[in-house]
């Protein structure tokens, strides 16, 4: 609870008591060799003043590697927790209802550990970066720092999707998986970014239709995960043009479509051979791999193990 409860009082701007804490939900997961993170939602209590917050812990050990990681931690209000919501409220439908009798005012606590190993993937290939984002992505910043801003609007929103999805097992890993990597661009952009709010370098992107028809070509691939579809397709799914689509991809969400998609299956597979015991042939085929050997490939390039040493963690 201490671990959490830091970027709480922050918030709060004191100490929080403990017996003023009544969690209501919280969900605590490790996807081995990438990410550690804990979901808490707690009642509000009347007299909390809090403003949302964001904070980002840097740990850097240069004689002891393995302890080196990344955090975030943010805290937010105004969501609200319909107490039904596992067994679908009659009352609220979801807390669609004002007069729902089950409606708790809450506020949620996220925190967020990832991995060296994790975070190579948004590493550039740049040996000389120059800039923080870049050394700390790539864990060549040889200081250990945090920084506390409040939240800016993407990464807000980005925490809201998270909190309020309605997907279950295996679609709601899928989805966890793809948000917390946007979560991570965005919040990293925010705090360690030249500036809070970025304007975009495709023009296009500046007309919030085809910013959606990008959003919505990644809401497609996470459905996608074992059936691969290609550019061309993809393009046509969402109506604009593949060279649009690349080009606003990559500037929305910081990676390509294609390290996004095949990231998104790796990560997704770690899931379902650490935590459904799968077999390495069950995956391979659940993704759409041709071959084992293949997946193998693609599971190593990706996380540095093949899939049958994860089986043995």
């Amino acid at each position: 609870m201490n671990q959490l409860t830091d970027i709480f009082s922050l918030a709060y701007k004191q100490p929080v008591m403990q017996e003023e804490l009544d969690c209501l939900q919280e969900t605590d997961r490790t996807v081995p060799g990438s990410v550690h993170y804990v979901i808490q939602r707690f009642r509000k209590q009347p007299h909390w003043n809090m403003e949302d917050t964001g904070m980002l812990i840097y740990h850097y050990e240069k004689n002891n590697p393995k302890n080196n990681r990344l955090e975030l931690k943010f805290c937010v209000t105004g969501n609200v927790y319909c107490r039904q919501k596992q067994t679908e409220c009659d009352f609220c439908k979801f807390s669609s209802s004002k007069t729902c009798v089950e409606k708790v005012d809450s506020v949620d606590v996220l925190s967020f550990s990832f991995s060296p190993a994790y975070l190579q993937q948004f590493a550039k290939a740049n040996k000389m970066a120059q800039t923080l984002t870049d050394k700390v992505v790539s864990f060549t910043h040889e200081t250990s720092f945090s920084k506390q801003l409040p939240l800016c609007g993407k990464t807000r929103m980005a925490i809201e999707a998270l909190l309020n999805h309605t997907y279950t097992d295996t679609l709601e890993n899928i989805f966890i998986n793809a948000q917390t990597q946007i979560l991570f661009l965005y919040s990293t952009d925010c705090m360690l970014g030249d500036k809070e709010e970025t304007t975009f370098t495709c023009k296009f992107l500046s007309n919030e239709a085809d910013r959606e028809k990008i959003i919505l070509a990644r809401e497609i691939l996470l459905k996608h995960i074992g059936e691969p579809i290609t550019i061309k397709a993809l393009s046509r799914k969402v109506a604009i043009n593949e060279c649009y689509l690349k080009k606003g991809f990559k500037e929305i969400f910081g990676t390509t479509i294609f390290d996004f998609y095949q990231s998104q299956r790796m990560e997704h597979a770690k899931y379902l051979l650490y935590e459904k015991g799968l077999s390495v042939t069950e995956v391979s085929s659940i993704l759409g791999y041709s071959s084992i050997s293949h997946f193998s490939t693609a599971f190593k390039k990706h996380t540095g193990i093949k899939p049958c040493e994860l089986l043995l963690h």
